[in-house]
């Protein structure tokens, strides 16, 4: 919490005071009340069970207090809000290796799924691409409030070989930025003067980089390619798919080869750290299913203060109302 008016804080110190004045009356007052001389009676009289009938005004009336006083500082909180505009650019892995069934039914078709959920539950006015890469990068969707186009893109994934992680980044990059026909070797991508971040009117723009190995092909390096990204400021959020005992089959020549393809989440953690992003770690379709509902819900939200001065006095009012009705409903006073 922060606060506009941040001098008048010590007018704080008025509550404890209050209170320390309260009790000293209170003390002073059963110092000289009339004594009973048969305990009985007076056992009889006072009902303990409702001692705190006694208290709780006054606490209502010390708690309003203290709200309208600290409500005189407006304060702030921090609270997330969501932009009016975003870009979500989803970078798939469509190498070889995607086949493997550790992920039932492969790795593939868990991602799939996880993409279409996504879409899906993304705000309509969210702006969404697609980039598929295996020996290289490739854009098979543009930026498009259109749904159907992306489904279709993420339906029609077919595979390749080879996995050019570096390239796909830089390639997601250039479509994030409306960037065609760059060369990869070329000068990274220079941003634009943009909005601050805590600007609703800055649209959010980010890669979510799904793949379940490590770089075996490709120009760029996966860091150079996140280098990309983190000079652009776009943040990648990486999933590392499948465990590391996942197999494929490759029949070649009339025989058949079986080889490891484990997940390489150090190099995808490594990736996230460097743009601001986060890495997750999917071993099943249920998992991966998760993470894409959490980064659905994180995409476009930023961090806005929001002044409660309004909700403090209200408050304040209402607790001074609900001292008042007690104290007159259990403690009337008739002249």
């Amino acid at each position: 919490m922060s606060f506009q008016w941040p001098l008048l804080l010590p007018l704080l110190a008025i509550v404890p005071l209050a209170v320390a004045g309260y009790v000293m009356l209170e003390r002073r007052r059963a110092r000289y009340a009339v004594r009973f001389t048969n305990l009985e009676v007076l056992a009889g009289v006072v009902e303990e069970r409702r001692a705190w009938r006694r208290w709780l005004p006054p606490v209502l009336f010390f708690m309003a207090l203290a709200a309208s006083l600290l409500a005189l500082t407006r304060p702030e909180v921090t609270v997330a809000a969501h932009r009016e505009k975003a870009s979500v650019i989803l970078t798939i892995d469509s190498s070889g290796s995607m086949f493997a069934k550790d992920v039932p039914p492969t790795r593939l078709a868990a991602a799939q799924e996880a993409v279409r959920l996504f879409i899906d539950k993304l705000p309509a006015r969210y702006r969404v691409g697609v980039v598929t890469f295996s020996s290289e990068a490739q854009v098979v969707a543009p930026l498009t409030q259109d749904r159907q186009i992306v489904r279709d893109a993420v339906d029609y994934l077919y595979p390749g070989r080879g996995t050019a992680i570096g390239d796909a980044l830089a390639r997601s990059v250039e479509l994030a930025q409306g960037a065609s026909g760059r060369a990869l070797g070329e000068t990274d991508v220079v941003p634009a003067e943009e909005p601050a971040d805590d600007d609703p009117e800055r649209p959010a723009t980010a890669i979510l980089l799904l793949s379940d190995g490590a770089q075996t092909a490709g120009i760029l390096q996966p860091f150079e390619g996140a280098q990309r990204a983190t000079t652009a400021k776009i943040p990648v959020y990486t999933v590392a798919l499948g465990t590391p005992e996942g197999t494929v089959t490759f029949d070649r020549y009339g025989s058949s080869r079986t080889i490891l393809v484990p997940p390489d989440p150090v190099t995808l953690e490594q990736i996230a750290d460097d743009t601001d992003g986060e890495f997750y770690a999917a071993a099943s379709g249920a998992r991966l299913n998760e993470v894409y509902e959490r980064l659905g819900s994180q995409i476009g939200r930023y961090n806005t203060q929001r002044e409660v001065t309004d909700m403090l006095a209200a408050a304040g009012a209402v607790l001074l109302l609900g001292a008042g009705l007690l104290a007159g409903l259990w403690f009337p006073r008739f002249p």
